[in-house]
């Protein structure tokens, strides 16, 4: 029989212990409207307002979340909504920046020295490399691993687009899709209670399908620029000629298995012991985890050489800014969560009802293209979340009775990320660091021509081979 341990917080704090939960079956599709407005900020600020949404992102951030906490306070009591925002942080905010400030401070302490020749076929092998350390190490800590030595080893090439577009569609989406390490979609499905290893068992076809078919697709682009638009001379000397790879700040390696040890830890281990804090149960196993994932934030600060981290540029810009909007996220989608919830009984009864047949159930193609549309230009995360509990929210029925709608959700949220350079974030941040190297990327849409072109087919193949 199960433990419980009564850590005592929640007497100091009655209104989140006796919180009723949000009835998604009343809402009106209005309470929607602080999500989708953090979400449309999320992805056409950056684009139309720069200079104000690098300054002031959190705040338009924490504005929509009173947004929706203020009239929820005011409609249902403040119990309700303190419970629902405490819950929302403590069982699913605070565990997902844990691990991904982890992952993002111990790849940042490794910085790749050296340099090759960036012919068509070691750059398909960083493709590759990229692409498979990305399901270990996070798609963010991967690409920014990989993006400079990739950059460094074609800086004397006229025509090196093509190499951060494939490599975006590659290292910072596609290759995340194996493990809850990958990409945050994923890892907030391990919160919800999917094994570390049900990705890595049912989507592996789709990810190899999706993954060599652009490795090829790749090298056959690249070669043809290398061969027919390079010349057979290239036209500059290397400004960084070929020199031995070597690696700064090798102990991250340990502190990179730790982290997955970690994490295995949790999913693996059931205590039987649980605390109660402000009202939420935490199982011992997670606090223990993302205690440990601390401290080796801690040490890898501490033991990585200053060096490592000047030579990755690193700064806490990226994930400051991923904490701040994470924490709206959190608070803005608990509305909807509920109406997804409430099935044909709420307001998104629509949406419900265009990815369900007539019998009943759910239609795999539909949510693997609804999934992968939204995530296409909002933050695949949140959308993850969202057709997660429009197939139900129970983890143990959609990994086993609905396995292979959880398999389209999980595929068209961390797939079609690389659809438009807002889809996810690494996106972004490996462009910005193409253009300071002098490298001419495509504007938004000339990059969604790109993925038209290239990656749209492949999923509408995909729709076919697995999600008919």
């Amino acid at each position: 029989m199960r433990t419980k341990i009564l850590a005592g917080l929640a007497a100091l704090f009655p209104l989140t212990a006796v919180a009723a939960e949000l009835d998604g079956s009343v809402l009106s599709v209005w309470w929607g409207i602080p999500f989708a407005g953090l979400l449309l900020s999320i992805a056409l600020c950056p684009l139309l307002t720069p200079h104000f949404w690098h300054h002031h992102f959190g705040k338009v951030a924490i504005a929509w979340a009173l947004a929706f906490l203020l009239p929820c306070a005011a409609y249902f009591g403040i119990g309700t909504a303190a419970g629902g925002a405490v819950h929302a942080l403590v069982s699913e905010y605070i565990p997902f920046i844990i691990l991904i400030t982890s992952l993002f401070v111990v790849a940042g302490g490794i910085c790749v020295r050296g340099n090759l020749q960036g012919t068509p076929a070691l750059n398909t092998g960083l493709l590759a490399l990229g692409t498979a350390l990305a399901s270990l190490m996070g798609t963010t800590g991967a690409a920014m691993l990989m993006i400079r030595p990739l950059i460094r080893a074609n800086d004397n090439r006229k025509h090196a687009a093509h190499i951060v577009v494939f490599f975006i569609f590659l290292v910072a989406n596609a290759g995340g899709s194996l493990t809850p390490l990958g990409d945050p979609p994923l890892f907030l499905g391990f919160l919800k209670g999917v094994d570390f290893f049900w990705t890595l068992k049912n989507i592996f076809p789709e990810t190899l399908f999706l993954c060599v078919t652009l490795l090829l697709i790749f090298y056959a682009l690249d070669t043809y620029y290398y061969r027919n638009r390079e010349g057979e001379l290239l036209p500059t000397p290397d400004p960084t000629p070929d020199s031995a790879i070597r690696f700064e700040g090798k102990l991250n390696f340990l502190l990179l298995a730790a982290i997955i040890g970690l994490v295995l830890m949790s999913g693996f281990w059931k205590s039987g012991i649980a605390f109660s804090i402000f009202g939420v149960e935490v199982e011992l196993q997670n606090l223990i985890r993302d205690a440990l994932l601390l401290v080796v934030i801690f040490v890898s600060l501490r033991l990585t050489p200053e060096t490592a981290r000047s030579g990755n540029d690193f700064s806490w810009g990226p994930i400051q800014e991923v904490a701040k909007l994470f924490a709206g996220i959190f608070i803005t989608i608990i509305p909807v969560i509920a109406m997804l919830r409430a099935g044909q009984s709420g307001a998104f009864a629509t949406i419900v009802s265009a990815v369900t047949d007539a019998s009943g159930q759910p239609i795999n193609a539909m949510y693997f293209w609804a999934a992968g549309i939204l995530s296409s230009f909002l933050d695949n995360a949140p959308t993850y979340l969202v057709f997660f509990n429009t197939a139900g929210g129970d983890a143990q029925v959609l990994m086993t009775t609905l396995a292979s709608t959880l398999a389209a959700i999980s595929c068209g949220a961390v797939f079609m990320g690389a659809n438009s350079y807002i889809g996810n974030a690494p996106n972004l941040m490996v462009k910005a660091i193409a253009e300071e190297r002098g490298i001419k990327m495509p504007s938004f849409f000339g990059y969604m021509a790109w993925s038209c072109a290239i990656l749209i087919p492949l999923f509408v193949l995909m729709t076919f081979f697995f999600f008919r």
